[in-house]
């Protein structure tokens, strides 16, 4: 068992000397929660899925019943735990910060056709029996391969960096990258990955999540097939059974965009392409 609030050793470091996955820890739900919290922040997830547009006074009003009221001033806490806000005015998903600098979008009239021309990001709540965690992947655009992700219990910069270096590492640099504004993005740690490796930063417009709606796609279907049908005791669980998922997403699934091929057959088969035609 790994215990919070070692004086010396991080929680980071216990996870290496143990062999564990650092996503794999979880730490349980936050202080400050009032009964019933966790499940309405799963309500407020399913009906965030199906229309991000809706902010804190229209989710509040679908969540209301007689029986049961709930209020904008709730449903506004909670959303700033889950780290979404309504797709109206603002980005979703992750708030921005004001002195981190805005990248223009790149990707408007562009045909994004090959494998590596595009990736995108993005960051969604998981909830759990008791708390909830964050995910972030990263996926190809052109081909819908999941290159990489990664669990969290914040809504932290340091586990999008993580994902971002391992699929650079693995599958080299694309020439472009697309995310939110969101302040895990924009952010100097973030970004000065993507420089190093002289990849074009493309960021969404305000309140436009079909910019990046390839991966919004992956969280609905992810969310419908496999973490809402279920209920996960614990980050470890969570992350064995996302693990088989995501592989049997890029091995098995065949989407009808990519000619009823896999990810994995569209990317290494656009890849092979490429060097042929070099």
């Amino acid at each position: 068992m790994i215990a919070t609030g070692h004086p010396e050793v991080s929680v980071e470091r216990r996870c290496q000397l143990l062999g564990v996955p650092r996503a794999s820890y979880y730490r349980g739900p936050a202080s400050g929660m009032r009964q019933g919290d966790l499940e309405l922040m799963r309500l407020i997830d399913e009906l965030y899925l199906e229309q991000p547009w809706m902010g804190s006074r229209t989710l509040a009003d679908q969540l209301t019943s007689p029986e049961s009221p709930v209020g904008r001033d709730r449903v506004r806490r909670l959303m700033l735990i889950m780290g979404i806000v309504s797709l109206s005015p603002k980005p979703g998903t992750s708030k921005r910060q004001p002195k981190h600098p805005v990248y223009p979008y790149l990707l408007r009239g562009v045909t994004i056709d090959r494998p590596n021309q595009v990736w995108a990001t993005d960051i969604t709540y998981i909830p759990m029996h008791k708390g909830h965690m964050y995910l972030v992947a990263i996926m190809d655009w052109a081909t819908r391969k999941v290159l990489s992700w990664r669990l969290s219990n914040t809504l932290d910069t340091r586990s999008c960096v993580e994902a971002l270096r391992e699929a650079l590492f693995k599958f080299g640099a694309p020439e472009i990258f697309n995310s939110d504004q969101g302040c895990q993005f924009t952010s100097e740690a973030f970004t000065s990955v993507l420089k190093t490796w002289d990849v074009k930063i493309s960021m969404d417009g305000k309140g436009r999540f079909k910019d990046n709606i390839f991966i919004e796609r992956l969280w609905r279907t992810l969310k419908y097939e496999r973490i809402y049908l279920r209920t996960y005791e614990t980050g470890a669980e969570l992350f064995k059974d996302l693990t088989i998922w995501f592989a049997g997403y890029n091995e098995k699934r065949k989407h009808s965009s990519l000619d009823k091929r896999t990810p994995d057959e569209a990317y290494f088969q656009g890849l092979n392409k490429l060097k042929e035609a070099a």
